[in-house]
């Protein structure tokens, strides 16, 4: 990256930054939902009382909850750009589709890892303080930060770049993204599996998951990389 288009990319990501920390609206409604789904998830395990272990299911309950929380900050990361005419006017000023992808992407990324940062906390104190905790807790603050994170904002900017310009905007991105996020999905719920159970074989079946997190991340923002010029100028 020249020092032209760092320039552009910086410009691009601090807009982003200064409309949100002005509106609030992606952190704040990923953040909602976030909390809306503990509390739906403790009153539907509460009947279980002490002899489920929580541990078991918490994997695929967190991961679940991420993916829906991010469709939220997904759409509303293009909702200002279309409503107001930014769109239009990043395709017509002099930048590479490739800079507005990777500000983007990491506008995307900040936002969801403020509110997944702040989730696991208050996700463990629900659901774990009467438990053993989690066994490996750097594994599980690594794969959040450095593994699934990325994957999801890279697809989600992707998609949610082709689903602002159709009428059904909120209905088309979730079609598109939750079958294409099943692949992370799995490998995630499994590191996470690994990381919370903890165990003699769990080194091994981590790092044999955070490879296929990793694996997915590479190629699928290959893809948004070389599909972006086409996408957004559609």
């Amino acid at each position: 990256m020249d020092g032209l288009a760092w320039r552009q990319f910086k410009a691009i990501l601090r807009k982003d930054i200064v409309m949100e920390l002005r509106t609030r609206e992606m952190v704040t409604s990923m953040g909602l939902y976030a909390i809306l789904t503990m509390v739906v998830y403790q009153v539907a395990l509460s009947e279980a009382g002490a002899s489920l272990d929580v541990r078991l299911v918490m994997p695929g309950l967190i991961w679940v909850a991420f993916i829906f929380m991010s469709l939220l900050g997904l759409n509303r990361s293009f909702v200002h750009e279309k409503d107001q005419g930014c769109i239009e006017a990043l395709l017509l000023a002099p930048i590479d589709r490739p800079v507005i992808f990777f500000s983007k992407f990491t506008g995307n990324l900040l936002f969801l890892l403020v509110v997944e940062v702040l989730s696991l906390p208050v996700f463990s104190f629900l659901f774990l303080q009467e438990q053993q905790g989690i066994a490996n807790p750097v594994w599980m603050v690594g794969l959040v930060l450095l593994g699934a994170s990325i994957g999801i904002s890279g697809v989600g900017t992707l998609l949610a770049t082709i689903s602002v310009n159709t009428s059904g905007r909120d209905i088309m991105l979730a079609v598109l993204f939750v079958p294409l996020m099943y692949p992370l999905l799995r490998a995630a719920v499994g590191a996470t599996f690994a990381a919370v159970i903890g165990g003699p074989a769990s080194a091994a079946l981590f790092w044999g998951w955070m490879a296929w997190v990793a694996a997915f991340d590479v190629i699928m923002l290959l893809v948004a990389f070389a599909l972006y010029e086409f996408v957004i100028g559609a």
